[in-house]
């Protein structure tokens, strides 16, 4: 060691730097505001002798709400089943090359989107008013069937028509959305393997399109859930009809309300997770880590362990259990 070093003085070690945490009040006043209007919500809740819990709790497993809630569900299945098979055939006839079938299309989905749903479930409930009789046979010739129309559609199936057909409409809006949310490289390259039109939109377009489709898709069949309460304009006794009907004989009309919106927000509910499950599925080679399940973020949250930035952050098309 040289003697210039030893008389070098050395630099003073730059002192810690203390971090003060940013101060939010406006997160700690609106944070107040919310456990206040929940404390009174609750309040109201238990104390206000008006809700009349013990009739809320009678009427929730009534047999009449209980046929009403089956009626429902019955009417949600048949009404997205139709209303999905007639949006994937829509929405292949409003892209194809055709102008007759892409004009057809075009015009069933105007129809439908631009009237009511109501309206439409009042027509079909009285179509037999425009044909008395439906019938099979020759065009402009002699019939080899017929049977009165008001025997073919009770308000069953009037109603299955009216939520079903409408339902077609929007769903091949979205369908037709999530076909051309898909490169158009996969269908030339599908068309150079020599697949059909057919096969190509089946086994290549179709399943890549699912994860765009999804979403919306669910949020329709949460929706059609709710919609079933407009069949009683045709006197079907679904759920909310079925409450109607109870609190008309017993004027209970709130505590009979609250248990049919009950029902509502369980099946909601199991719709939404059934929704977060199926679009986790799908976005199975879309991401490289695919989001925890709702059990998967309690363990996580007992366990203390963080969850993966994927996780955290959702998928780009996750549902409301996200």
């Amino acid at each position: 060691m040289n003697h210039s070093d030893q008389g070098e003085v050395k630099p003073a070690r730059p002192e810690q730097i203390k971090a003060v945490p940013v101060r939010h009040p406006g997160r700690w006043a609106g944070a107040l505001v919310v456990i206040v209007l929940a404390a009174m919500l609750l309040h109201a809740l238990i104390y206000n002798p008006a809700f009349e819990w013990n009739i809320v709790g009678s009427t929730l497993f009534d047999p009449q709400i209980l046929r009403g809630l089956v009626k429902t569900l019955e009417l949600t299945a048949l009404a997205m089943v139709m209303g999905m098979v007639g949006g994937i055939i829509l929405a292949v006839m409003r892209l194809s090359p055709n102008p007759l079938l892409s004009t057809t299309a075009w015009f069933y989905i105007w129809v439908f989107r631009g009237t009511p749903v109501l309206v439409q479930l009042v027509f079909w409930n009285f179509l037999g008013a425009l044909w008395a009789n439906l019938s099979i046979g020759v065009p402009f010739g002699p019939e080899f069937w017929s049977e009165s129309t008001n025997k073919l559609v009770p308000v069953f199936v009037a109603a299955l028509l009216g939520l079903g057909l409408n339902e077609a409409a929007y769903m091949a809006e979205i369908v037709r959305g999530g076909i051309q949310s898909v490169d158009e490289g996969q269908t030339e390259a599908a068309q150079a393997l020599g697949m059909s039109r057919f096969d190509t939109m089946r086994r290549i377009v179709l399943p890549q399109a699912m994860r765009v489709i999804i979403p919306p898709s669910g949020n329709e069949t949460i929706s059609m859930l709710k919609t079933t309460s407009l069949v009683t304009v045709i006197a079907l006794e679904e759920l909310f009809q079925a409450g109607h009907n109870i609190y008309s004989r017993t004027f209970q009309t709130i505590p009979v309300l609250i248990a049919v919106s009950i029902w509502y927000l369980f099946l909601t509910s199991v719709l939404t997770v059934g929704q977060y499950y199926v679009e986790r599925y799908y976005a199975r080679g879309a991401n490289r880590a695919l989001p925890p399940t709702p059990l998967e973020r309690v363990r996580a949250l007992f366990k203390g362990k963080p969850l993966p930035p994927t996780a955290a952050a959702g998928t780009p098309h996750s549902g409301g259990m996200s």
